[in-house]
């Protein structure tokens, strides 16, 4: 294979790494939480060198918060149903699962840590909120062109993802349909 086909592949080596060292983070958080963990150990247990994580991330936080932003943007994408009820339905019945399922108690711990970590976990919580409310607001924007109440991005956060964080922070799960569609009619 000559360089003009690597260049085209798409994933290759460079995907590769970045899901190791995503998944490596992943089980460490569930392992140890966060704070517990080097740079050095994450490529240990990715299998790469320590320097691919500081040319790519730069450091842990950053790391961090790209795991965090990608395992949310991956899992929970916004969904388009016709109507601002449903499409709050079903992305919290979304949310409801990423956070629930294996490794969802470690994302939600990392987002937690990552906000209330000094100046940079600040920066990183700033990020973590902005990218989420950037995406609610995409929900909501197209609700108020079909003509539908118009919310505000940080009820959304407030009313339907923070009582299901705090459920799960706390072991009051599972987070059920009919719990779910409550948080969304209060809130509607």
């Amino acid at each position: 294979m000559n360089e003009r086909q690597q260049a085209r592949r798409p994933g290759g080596r460079s995907a590769r790494v970045g899901a190791q060292v995503h998944q490596a983070v992943t089980e460490l958080i569930s392992e140890r939480g966060y704070g517990s963990f080097t740079v050095g150990e994450v490529a240990a247990r990715a299998g790469v060198a320590d320097s691919s994580i500081y040319r790519r991330w730069g450091n842990l936080e950053t790391l961090l918060t790209d795991v965090t932003l990608t395992r949310l943007n991956a899992q929970s994408p916004m969904p388009d149903t016709g109507s601002l009820a449903g499409d709050l339905r079903t992305y919290a019945a979304q949310v409801a699962r990423e956070i629930t399922g294996p490794d969802g108690l470690a994302v939600v711990r990392l987002a937690v840590a990552l906000s209330s970590n000094g100046q940079q976990g600040l920066q990183a919580g700033d990020e973590l909120r902005a990218e989420r409310t950037r995406q609610l607001q995409s929900m909501l924007d197209r609700a108020h062109e079909r003509g539908e109440r118009t919310l505000d991005a940080l009820d959304v956060l407030d009313h339907i993802l923070a009582p299901m964080y705090i459920r799960v922070l706390f072991g009051m799960v599972p987070l059920t349909p009919d719990y779910i569609d409550g948080l969304v009619d209060r809130l509607l």
